[in-house]
């Protein structure tokens, strides 16, 4: 059986197949690293001392070589974290609609370089907007649009995520250039948000059941959704405050009534071992996407900057990865890997300040794990 048939059947049949501690025994050496890793995440958690937890998942490949969790999903009830305890990933969400805009290119529904007016008209209400600042998929993928972060509209952040694309619509003339499209990499959280309703608008099909029909079913992904079931509200790690000691952050309690037009640029909650399916997808193990259409994804797209297509990319001289990190109140994520030695690590948190740097513990293990 061919290695991709296999990694499907395994995915879809039987989850990630987790290594057993006496397999992990056969490398010392992967173990040694492994539980210095953890045993560090866990004391930053107990001297963060803020009642709350973290969440890991560490890949190799296609399988999950450690799982866990430390802390409590919920102080009042002394639940306890495991790697299927839910998070809000915050801007990981992004590497989900660069994703599903490939996939849209893959089907010949839409090019990169195609201008977003053609489907989404109401893009010329831009502040500022002319035949010499007309963005393409491509731009606003690869934060190169020119627009600002965030748009000047009252509480755009904010509203019931069944109103998300009206947000996004009222926004567009509240948003202005701070740069000609395709001149300099910027972050706009707006420009992501005009991706999702022009992606939706090109398919005929509503962003989040796009997202849904073409990765979350495919993948497997039974524990990623964009409003969390009520029957899985007990797995969703309440977001704590990280400056005082067992207080729960109100914000984040608001923000899981939605987050007005964050869907396609931070609406999406998930687990660690969820991430990891997304992960091996994303390393070419799982043929969603096409090698040729991941390499796009996974290659720099800006002038000035290290960003591919919804993905921040690192390389120093011994590891080059590919990954995002996420924050919103009460939760911080990080998803990194690195096709070459094929190790992922997925950390989730759910406090917005700590101990452990996420983006930089997670590069710090992938070098390690390499280097064994």
């Amino acid at each position: 059986m061919n290695k991709i048939l296999l990694t499907i059947l395994t995915i879809a049949l039987a989850g990630f197949y987790t290594f057993s501690n006496a397999q992990l025994r056969e490398g010392n050496d992967l173990q040694t690293i492994i539980n210095e890793f953890t045993d560090r995440i866990k004391k930053d958690l107990e001297d963060d001392n803020v009642k709350g937890n973290i969440s890991i998942a560490i890949v190799k490949g296609d399988s999950i070589i450690w799982s866990g969790a430390y802390g409590l999903v919920d102080i009042n009830t002394n639940t306890k974290a495991d790697s299927t305890t839910i998070y809000r990933i915050g801007s990981i969400s992004k590497s989900f609609t660069a994703f599903l805009m490939m996939q849209l290119v893959q089907d010949g529904t839409i090019e990169l370089d195609e201008q977003i007016e053609k489907y989404l008209p109401e893009i010329s209400e831009l502040s500022g907007y002319s035949d010499s600042t007309k963005i393409t998929f491509l731009q606003l993928a690869s934060h190169t649009s020119g627009l600002i972060r965030e748009p000047n509209l009252e509480k755009a952040a904010s509203g019931p995520i069944g109103e998300w694309e009206s947000k996004v619509l009222k926004s567009i003339p509240k948003t202005s250039f701070q740069s000609k499209p395709g001149e300099k990499y910027s972050y706009s959280n707006i420009g992501f948000g005009i991706l999702g309703l022009a992606l939706s608008r090109a398919a005929k099909k509503s962003f989040i059941e796009l997202v849904k029909d073409k990765i979350f079913n495919p993948l497997n992904m039974n524990n990623s959704y964009f409003i969390v079931p009520k029957n899985k509200i007990v797995n969703l790690a309440k977001g704590m405050k990280h400056k005082s000691i067992g207080e729960i952050n109100t914000q984040s309690k608001l923000e899981h009534k939605g987050r007005g037009y964050k869907v396609p640029n931070g609406g999406i909650y998930s687990t660690p071992i969820d991430l990891a399916k997304f992960i091996a997808c994303n390393m070419g193990l799982v043929e969603i996407l096409s090698q040729k259409n991941l390499a796009i994804m996974q290659r720099n797209h800006t002038p000035n900057g290290n960003y591919g297509l919804g993905f921040f990319l690192y390389q120093d001289n011994t590891i080059s990865t590919v990954g995002h990190g996420g924050g919103v109140a009460g939760y911080t994520c990080s998803l990194q890997f690195e096709k070459e030695s094929q190790y992922g690590v997925i950390l989730m948190r759910n406090y917005n300040r700590g101990n452990t740097k996420l983006n930089a513990s997670s590069l710090e293990l992938i070098r390690k794990l390499k280097n064994n």
